[in-house]
Protein backbone atom coordinates (compact mmCIF):
# COMPACT_ATOMS: atom_id res chain seq x y z
CA UNK A 1 0.00 0.00 0.00
CA UNK A 2 1.24 3.57 -1.41
CA UNK A 3 1.35 6.12 1.30
CA UNK A 4 2.38 9.61 1.20
CA UNK A 5 3.73 11.72 3.46
CA UNK A 6 3.56 15.87 3.32
CA UNK A 7 5.70 18.29 4.98
CA UNK A 8 7.03 22.23 4.49
CA UNK A 9 3.76 24.17 5.00
CA UNK A 10 3.55 27.14 7.38
CA UNK A 11 2.88 30.60 7.40
CA UNK A 12 4.51 32.95 5.43
CA UNK A 13 4.24 36.45 4.18
CA UNK A 14 2.94 37.65 0.67
CA UNK A 15 5.59 37.48 -1.64
CA UNK A 16 7.65 34.72 -0.17
CA UNK A 17 8.36 31.22 -0.67
CA UNK A 18 7.66 27.43 0.52
CA UNK A 19 9.30 24.48 -0.60
CA UNK A 20 6.53 21.35 0.29
CA UNK A 21 7.82 17.26 0.14
CA UNK A 22 6.04 14.55 -0.40
CA UNK A 23 7.96 11.32 0.94
CA UNK A 24 6.70 8.03 -0.99
CA UNK A 25 6.64 5.10 1.05
CA UNK A 26 5.25 1.34 0.37
CA UNK A 27 6.38 1.47 -3.64
CA UNK A 28 8.28 3.92 -6.27
CA UNK A 29 7.38 7.29 -6.98
CA UNK A 30 9.32 6.46 -10.30
CA UNK A 31 6.61 5.06 -11.88
CA UNK A 32 4.12 6.24 -11.31
CA UNK A 33 2.22 10.45 -12.04
CA UNK A 34 1.90 11.93 -8.88
CA UNK A 35 0.61 15.82 -8.41
CA UNK A 36 0.29 18.58 -5.96
CA UNK A 37 -3.71 19.43 -5.09
CA UNK A 38 -5.01 22.01 -2.68
CA UNK A 39 -8.22 23.49 -0.90
CA UNK A 40 -8.98 25.96 0.50
CA UNK A 41 -11.85 26.79 3.22
CA UNK A 42 -15.30 27.08 1.53
CA UNK A 43 -13.82 26.27 -2.15
CA UNK A 44 -13.14 22.70 -4.05
CA UNK A 45 -10.01 21.22 -4.36
CA UNK A 46 -7.91 22.45 -7.64
CA UNK A 47 -5.16 20.55 -9.35
CA UNK A 48 -2.38 22.59 -8.77
CA UNK A 49 0.45 20.31 -10.66
CA UNK A 50 1.30 17.18 -11.56
CA UNK A 51 4.53 15.44 -13.80
CA UNK A 52 4.34 12.61 -15.27
CA UNK A 53 6.87 9.42 -15.35
CA UNK A 54 8.25 11.04 -18.17
CA UNK A 55 8.66 14.21 -16.11
CA UNK A 56 6.74 16.08 -17.74
CA UNK A 57 4.54 19.03 -16.08
CA UNK A 58 1.38 20.51 -16.05
CA UNK A 59 0.41 23.61 -13.45
CA UNK A 60 -2.66 25.20 -12.95
CA UNK A 61 -3.45 28.91 -13.92
CA UNK A 62 -3.37 30.67 -10.85
CA UNK A 63 0.30 29.47 -9.94
CA UNK A 64 2.54 29.59 -13.62
CA UNK A 65 5.49 30.73 -13.23
CA UNK A 66 5.20 30.65 -9.09
CA UNK A 67 5.09 26.99 -8.76
CA UNK A 68 7.87 24.11 -9.92
CA UNK A 69 7.12 20.59 -9.25
CA UNK A 70 9.98 17.86 -9.00
CA UNK A 71 10.51 14.38 -8.37
CA UNK A 72 13.61 13.20 -6.87
CA UNK A 73 13.32 9.32 -7.82
CA UNK A 74 16.42 8.19 -5.49
CA UNK A 75 14.82 9.52 -2.17
CA UNK A 76 11.12 8.70 -3.39
CA UNK A 77 10.13 12.26 -2.74
CA UNK A 78 7.63 14.92 -4.49
CA UNK A 79 8.43 18.37 -4.13
CA UNK A 80 6.24 21.37 -4.67
CA UNK A 81 8.42 24.81 -4.94
CA UNK A 82 6.32 27.81 -4.28
CA UNK A 83 7.91 31.55 -4.81
CA UNK A 84 5.93 34.63 -4.70
CA UNK A 85 3.48 33.70 -2.54
CA UNK A 86 -0.32 35.35 -2.76
CA UNK A 87 -2.84 35.30 0.18
CA UNK A 88 -5.32 33.44 -2.14
CA UNK A 89 -2.68 30.73 -2.17
CA UNK A 90 -4.20 29.90 1.30
CA UNK A 91 -4.74 26.63 1.33
CA UNK A 92 -4.13 22.75 2.56
CA UNK A 93 -2.20 21.23 0.00
CA UNK A 94 -2.10 17.25 -0.87
CA UNK A 95 0.41 15.27 -2.62
CA UNK A 96 -1.09 12.44 -4.72
CA UNK A 97 -0.50 9.55 -6.63
CA UNK A 98 -1.75 7.10 -9.19
CA UNK A 99 -1.15 3.14 -9.15
CA UNK A 100 0.84 3.69 -12.69
CA UNK A 101 1.34 6.55 -15.22
CA UNK A 102 -2.29 7.27 -16.03
CA UNK A 103 -2.88 10.44 -13.71
CA UNK A 104 -5.81 8.73 -12.27
CA UNK A 105 -4.84 9.51 -8.56
CA UNK A 106 -5.47 6.97 -6.58
CA UNK A 107 -2.96 7.49 -3.15
CA UNK A 108 -3.51 10.70 -1.08
CA UNK A 109 -1.59 11.91 1.47
CA UNK A 110 -2.96 13.89 4.59
CA UNK A 111 -2.08 17.31 3.92
CA UNK A 112 0.04 20.53 5.02
CA UNK A 113 -1.11 23.95 5.47
CA UNK A 114 0.30 26.85 3.60
CA UNK A 115 -1.15 30.25 5.07
CA UNK A 116 -0.07 33.43 3.35
CA UNK A 117 -0.45 36.72 4.76
CA UNK A 118 -0.85 39.92 3.30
Amino acid sequence: QVQLAESGGGSVQAGGSLRLSCGVSGGTSSRRCMGWFRQAPGKEREGVARIDIDGSTWYGDSVKGRFTISKDNAKNTLYLQMNSLKSEDTAMYYCAAAMGWRCLFSYWGQGTQVTVSS
